[in-house]
């Protein structure tokens, strides 16, 4: 198995958790983090080497990446494992699966890449890639059938994890938050990419709403000591020191169970905010020249999980030049202030909540044993 950030680490201890008991005996090996550790996996090199987004950073880091993909496929082609399951990490696993399929190991891949709403023409590589594709949104089973690839919706399994009704003041007693105060997370992204783009804006917007209301506390989790070290460095860099805020190690679901909106990085963590039901603005800003390359690629309006989902702006993308202090935070005012609008995002994330709800780690756990020719214990 290949997971290549945290979220990732994530997807894939729940997918460990069911199969885990039908294979207690097996070696589970590759690359991953410590939620997968749980379930007896090996992690044979670092997630982190992994964890680079964007077109010219990934370059910068293009030789020990590549590197590393031709060790663990020269490793996997002379053990020939029983099935090679990549998460996410589309760009590093797509090209590793091709390799191995075509040398007779069954491959998985664990969420489908959002086809749907960037590089639709990737179907075809991933047809050669993948024996078998497991999704997380119902719409997407349609799109690998007419590709003529086996596909199997799983459920976010985020979804399960996520309660119903999230409580806020218990986790508010949990971060020594005031039970009273208006509360705002901040998520600027866990990758070292991310945090270099996108702190300065976000804590901009943090400041100038602070202006607007100097009660509002500010809580932002960070997913290791390495980027809480680094975010320290940029706010200090940016002389954003004085706004007052509570950065806090790992805790982001506390956090956004905690908050009254979200300021998030687009990616998987805009799911989970939904899964909470909380207002947000998501923003996103890379490298100019990654940018001017990805903003002529979509051809649908939405960048955000939740805007795809509802299919219209249920909630406010600002990206790259758009995603000032300012605007930031003049958006998340109105998601503080406007309560029909608070009202109206409660409900329609609940119906969202629901729609996403599987027994993940059985229907997962069970497509890997039929992969592989193994039938699940009672």
């Amino acid at each position: 198995m290949v997971a290549g950030e945290s979220s990732g680490d994530l997807l894939a201890s729940r997918l460990l958790s069911g199969l885990r008991p039908q294979l207690p005996d097996a070696l589970i090996h590759g690359i991953g983090g410590s939620r997968m550790a749980e379930y007896g996996f090996r992690s044979d090199w670092s997630m982190e080497k992994l964890s680079v987004r964007g077109l010219f950073e990934v370059l910068a880091h293009y030789r020990e990446i590549k590197g590393i993909q031709n060790n663990l496929r020269d490793q996997l082609l002379a053990e020939k494992p029983a099935v090679f399951i990549g998460v996410d990490a589309p760009d590093f696993n797509f090209g590793l699966e091709a390799q191995l399929k075509q040398s007779g190991i069954p491959t998985m891949h664990f969420i489908s890449p959002s086809i749907w709403a960037w590089r639709g023409g990737r179907i075809k590589k991933i047809a050669r890639a993948v024996s078998h594709m497991l999704v997380v949104f119902p719409f997407e089973e349609e799109i690998y059938r007419k590709a003529g690839v086996p596909v199997t919706y799983v459920g976010y399994p985020l979804a399960e994890v996520i309660p119903m009704e999230p409580d806020t003041a218990a986790a508010r007693v949990e971060l020594g938050l005031p039970a009273d105060a208006r509360v705002v997370a901040i998520l600027p992204g866990s990758r070292m990419s991310e945090l270099k783009y996108n702190t300065a804006a976000f804590i901009g917007a943090a400041k100038r709403l602070a202006q607007r209301d100097s009660s509002i506390r500010f809580v932002v989790p960070m997913a290791g000591d390495k980027q809480q070290a680094y975010f320290n460095e940029l706010l200090s860099k940016a002389g954003l020191t004085e706004v007052s805020i509570q950065v806090v190690a790992g805790r982001s679901h506390t956090a956004i169970a905690a908050a009254d909106a979200v300021l998030v990085a687009s990616g998987t963590a805009t799911l989970e905010v939904a899964l909470f039901k909380k207002p947000m603005v998501i923003a996103y800003k890379m490298m100019r020249a990654s940018w001017a390359i990805l903003r002529h690629m979509g051809y649908q309006p939405w960048v955000g999980l939740p805007n795809i989902l509802a299919r219209e702006f249920v909630v406010p993308e600002l990206l790259q030049d758009a995603a000032t202090p300012e605007q930031l935070a003049d958006a998340l005012w109105k998601q503080l202030d406007d309560e029909q609008h608070r009202e109206n995002l409660y409900h329609r994330f609940t119906e969202m909540h629901h729609a996403l709800l599987r027994d993940t780690a059985k229907e997962s756990a069970q497509a890997v044993l039929q992969l592989i020719g193994r039938s699940a214990n009672s």
